[in-house]
């Protein structure tokens, strides 16, 4: 790393906890980011870190017609024209580096956010062609897994100096085995009972209808599992309706969206990490649990599979199967030696790959060589 003190255009399409890490490890390697959110999503409740600029003309969605398009695209070139950037950092692939494409940001370094390239490029032939077109006006390419370099590869032609493949990784210094300050065992009188941990949020792509599907198949064999399911979404009334009509109330708790000074606590509270998510490329809330000691649970897709191994560190299901997510749950909190062991396997394996700080420099160093080239 050189130390140049790069200014950097950040767009991204809300304020999301991943965000907020991305520009503090900005402002850390001596950057100067400009934080552009493309809609008024809002999944992180924390302020922007110091030393973060940030531009607003945030919409409530992303643009649907040609003439949102289309303002969207001047409105973006009038920020970079402003601005003067070293560099465009944008994602995920059909959103905000799409639109910086369209606006001719140069150098556009492009973020892929995983489904972004897993499921999204391959909807449709519009969806194949923007991407496409996002792609190849980027002078680099970051993802976060293989599966995500291959979709680069295939959907965009760009030669293997111009993506990096590195995992986003975790703060270590927080996410850690030891004791849970809460005390959600003894209040609801869950303390001999095996304790699976969801986090991810409550949208299509996670199919948490179908992990309660799967609990309850689990539950109905072993009546002493227990399930905490922390977020919400866009499906919470469905989803809150399923936990009632399954009727699997008293085994399942759902307190809602959990801040991320207090997440840590909830890892530690739990027996073993469950994700019924149909794409993943290297999940962060799975990378979460891991350095947590948790065995995990997850589909075998796309980056999991570099990740988890059946047997040595947790389970794998088939996407979208409430049998074979059920089947996957009860292999884990089988044998508590076994248990034992993959917690051990999956704490190292965080502290060796999974380490933020470790890892960021690696795009540091890419974008510092694009710009000086």
């Amino acid at each position: 790393m050189d130390g140049r003190r790069l200014n950097v255009l950040y767009v991204s399409r809300g304020y999301s906890t991943h965000d907020r890490r991305f520009l503090a490890s900005f402002v850390g390697a001596g950057w100067t980011p400009t934080y552009l959110p493309l809609t008024r999503e809002r999944l992180e409740m924390r302020s922007l870190p110091e030393g973060v600029k940030t531009l607003d003309w945030a919409e409530d969605s992303m643009p649907s017609s040609r003439r949102e398009w289309t303002t969207r695209i001047r409105q973006m070139k009038s920020a970079i024209n402003a601005l003067k950037p070293d560099a465009v950092i944008a994602g995920p692939v059909q959103g905000g580096a799409l639109i910086a494409a369209l606006a001719g940001a140069d150098p556009l370094v492009t973020v892929s956010w995983g489904t972004d390239m897993l499921v999204e490029a391959d909807q449709s032939d519009l969806c194949r062609h923007a991407t496409r077109r996002a792609l190849e006006a980027s002078a680099l390419v970051f993802g976060d897994c293989l599966a995500v370099r291959n979709a680069v590869k295939e959907h965009g032609g760009l030669p293997d100096d111009r993506i990096v493949t590195f995992p986003w990784g975790i703060d270590l210094d927080r996410f850690h085995p030891g004791p849970s300050a809460l005390d959600l065992r003894n209040r609801l009188g869950w303390q001999d009972s095996e304790i699976f941990i969801s986090t991810r949020s409550w949208e299509p792509v996670y199919a948490i209808d179908v992990l309660l599907e799967a609990f309850l198949l689990l539950y109905r064999k072993r009546p002493g599992v227990r399930l905490v399911l922390l977020g919400d979404g866009s499906m919470a009334a469905q989803i809150n309706e399923a936990i009632r009509a399954l009727g699997i109330g008293d085994a399942v708790h759902a307190p809602g969206r959990i801040g991320q000074p207090e997440l840590p606590d909830w890892f530690r509270l739990a027996d073993a990490y469950v994700s019924s998510a149909l794409s993943d490329g290297t999940s962060i809330s799975m990378l979460e649990a891991m350095a947590s000691g948790l065995p995990v649970v997850v589909s075998e897709s796309f980056g999991n599979l570099e990740w988890v191994k059946p047997g040595v560190n947790g389970s794998l299901a088939v996407a979208g199967d409430a049998r074979s997510l059920a089947a996957a749950m009860e292999s884990v909190v089988d044998n508590r030696q076994r248990d034992s062991q993959m917690s051990s396997t999956n704490i190292e394996m965080a502290r060796d790959k999974a380490n933020w700080n470790n890892n960021f420099p690696e795009l540091v160093q890419a974008v510092e060589r694009v710009v000086a080239r």
